[in-house]
């Protein structure tokens, strides 16, 4: 196989190649080094790649067997691994707990190569640090691929690997997808297991999964994934067949309501505006049937889950770094994240309580605003790809805590109230500016039904393609300017 061909396949094809025996594991770990060393040096998506990656395990005739995979450099673990969660504080951190996560990525036969690029702490939407610099977009370089989960986002765009780990406590995963033209789902709260060690993170807002460039891996990495175990804060309802069985099931029709509205302070780009009117009406063509939506909360409802959960955050961060022997201090902490520490240690304990009550208010409230519809559509984000730098990175040397939250609110405002919910959402490149930069389209289903997301997923994608268009930077066909 030659490496132009390895980017042109999705994770399944690459798998049904594996167990066809046209193509080996190793192979295709080869030529992802082979993407990654023509590639990276671009777009600075992947921090680590394993210098054993030609020997990692990966059970034989998974779903995705043999299929290279990256980690996203926080939250999931690998026991052994590095872990430095794009911070100076952390760095050189090993963990020594494999998250059920990563059990059953090589029990689906994925082979993880090496570790993709987060901003510090997973914090914003912009991915990048003082420790690894800055993570580019491989459709317009002097863009963010997108927060926290970028460097997978621009590290699958490129072609590095067809599917990366990503998590998602606000957009991280929805954010990139849009921003680099790929597929992205954030799941419902509790399909996927945080065990042995970090279950329902943060106060159940972030959930991990992947980011990749079809349906059909979103599904089957769904089958992957998913499932309960023990020590789980709660058992979510399980589907009634594989999610990959989905994808040959009907529809139906739907009540799907529309956001053609700002949900908060900045506007819908023209563009962006566009691209939701054309598939509200892709949508109604297929029969369903289609209603606007107004704003279902208010911004300063979400503002406050995070000063709410500030206290619990610096005091994480206290207990870690004294575990590490290590102090905190701007040497340590970028300058935003250095005073979110600030603001959050001198606030009372009983910040979790409050957090808990801001949560469930703001559940409720829109859980009644869109209870009549079975899906909603949204913009993913309100604007296409932004520049580097600037209100919404770490390392911004002047940037408030309150500052950095209002920033937040308004380019997450489609996006962190449905983690805030529990409610499964994804992110499909249905779109693309005048310019060529993607533009990602929200679908978002009821509490536990991804299934109803696949089945609408797989028709967008057949009735509006998106493999033809191909960023910038790509491995194998490396265009060095747009044409």
């Amino acid at each position: 196989m030659k490496l132009s061909e390895y980017v042109e396949c999705d994770a399944t094809e690459l798998a049904s190649l594996v167990r066809a025996g046209e193509v080996t594991p190793v192979e295709l770990t080869r030529l992802a080094r082979e993407a990654h060393d023509e590639v990276n040096p671009r777009v600075n998506a992947v921090v680590e790649f394993y210098e054993d990656a030609e020997t990692v395990a990966g059970e034989d005739g998974g779903i995705f067997h043999g299929v290279p995979f990256l980690r996203k450099d926080i939250g999931e673990t690998e026991a052994g691994r590095l872990q430095e969660k794009g911070s100076r504080l952390f760095k050189g951190c090993r963990s020594d707990t494999d998250s059920y996560y990563f059990r059953r990525a090589r029990e689906a036969g994925l082979r993880t190569i090496g570790r993709s690029a987060t901003p510090e702490l997973g914090s914003t939407v912009m991915t990048e640090s003082f420790l690894n610099g800055i993570t580019r977009n491989p459709w317009d370089l002097e863009r963010s691929a997108g927060g926290s989960s970028g460097g997978a986002a621009a590290a699958v765009a490129a072609g590095i690997t067809p599917i990366a780990h990503g998590s998602d406590g606000g957009g991280s995963i929805r954010i990139p997808a849009s921003w680099c033209g790929l597929v992205g789902l954030n799941p419902s709260r509790g399909r996927i297991s945080g065990g042995p060690n970090n279950q329902d993170a943060s106060f159940g807002l972030s959930r991990a999964f992947v980011l990749c460039r079809t349906v059909r891996d979103m599904a089957a990495a769904l089958d992957a994934f998913s499932g309960p175990h023990a020590g789980d804060p709660f058992i979510i309802v399980q589907p009634n067949r594989s999610y990959v069985e989905e994808l040959s099931q009907p529809t139906g029709r739907l009540r799907v309501g529309v956001a053609r509205t700002s949900w908060g302070t900045i506007n819908l780009e023209p563009e962006v505006l566009h691209a939701v009117e054309a598939t509200a009406e892709l949508l109604q063509e297929m029969g369903h049937m289609v209603g606007d939506i107004d704003p279902p909360y208010e911004p300063i409802e979400y503002s406050r889950r995070a000063f709410a959960r500030a206290n619990a955050s610096a005091n994480f961060l206290e207990m870690a770094a004294r575990a590490m022997g290590r102090t905190i201090s701007a040497d340590t902490l970028e300058p935003v994240n250095l005073k979110w520490y600030e603001f959050g240690r001198d606030l009372p304990l009983s910040g979790a309580v409050d957090l808990q009550e801001v949560l469930r208010r703001m559940r409720f409230s829109v859980g009644e605003a869109i209870h009549a519809f079975d899906i909603l559509l949204t913009p993913t984000m309100p604007v296409v790809a932004v520049p580097h730098g600037g209100i919404y990175s770490a390392t911004h040397p002047t940037l408030s805590a309150e500052e950095s939250a209002e920033a937040d609110t308004a380019i997450c405002q489609y996006t962190g109230v449905f983690n805030v919910t529990g409610q499964p959402s994804v992110s499909l490149p249905l779109s693309q500016s005048s310019s060529g930069l993607p533009i990602g389209m929200q679908i978002v289903g009821r509490f536990g039904e991804e299934a109803t997301l696949v089945r609408v997923a797989r028709d967008l994608e057949e009735a509006s393609p998106w493999s033809y268009r191909q960023p910038m930077i790509r491995a194998g066909n490396l265009k060095l300017e747009r044409p």
